[in-house]
């Protein structure tokens, strides 16, 4: 017979569990969809807050390549924006099947009437904002995998981007503030969000000493 073994877990992770629990109970079978324009960081910071809530993680631009069988600049280059976005509104209705995950959205998808209607019926939708100079910055670094701003003005089309796609972007129940600090801030800063769309209390923080 083998001795069990005690894992120690700190008072301040225990809250964090069990307030993670009471999220994935309060959201159901919804997912959380994350909204926003490209660079804003909706993958690598959606990966991070579905290990927090301990729920899976869908990167939707990654299930329509894999659909398609081709990067995404392909679609765009071999069928064009219209199929592309045909194509994007069809996997994710497919993907909020499932029920309850972190779910990273293209720039674009939002725009969709029927899109932003499936995500409200099956989802809680986090816009992720972010100022120009900061999408800017995170852009360049992977401009060649942006197939709308391969154009003679990046700046500008995405300025002329965020003017048509912010308004409904701020259609979705929460917006948080994407920022040049950590990700787990901003991941701090969703959870805190959902918790009070969702109705949960925040973990009590013990002060030390007491």
């Amino acid at each position: 017979m083998t001795n069990p073994v005690w894992v120690y877990m700190s008072d301040a992770a225990l809250q964090s569990d069990l307030h993670a629990a009471a999220l994935r109970a309060a959201l159901g079978r919804r997912s959380v969809v994350l909204v926003g324009m490209m660079g804003v960081g909706k993958s690598s910071i959606g990966r991070r807050l579905a290990t927090r809530l301990g729920i899976a993680f869908v990167d939707a631009d990654s299930e329509i390549e894999k659909a398609a069988g081709m990067s995404i600049s392909d679609i765009f280059d071999r069928h064009g924006e219209a199929a592309f976005r045909n194509g994007e509104a069809r996997v994710i209705a497919r993907l909020l099947e499932p029920g309850q995950q972190v779910l990273a959205t293209g720039g674009g998808a939002f725009m969709n009437e029927g899109t932003r209607a499936a995500i409200k019926a099956k989802g809680v939708s986090v816009f992720l904002a972010a100022e120009f100079e900061v999408l800017m910055r995170r852009i360049a670094k992977r401009k060649n995998e942006r197939p709308m701003l391969q154009t003679d003005n990046p700046a500008q089309t995405l300025r002329q981007l965020l003017a048509q796609r912010e308004p409904v972007y701020t259609l979705a129940d929460l917006t948080v503030q994407s920022r040049e600090e950590p990700h787990e801030a901003i991941v701090d800063d969703i959870v805190a969000a959902l918790a009070g769309f969702l109705n949960v209390p925040l973990p009590q923080t013990t002060k030390d000493g007491a």
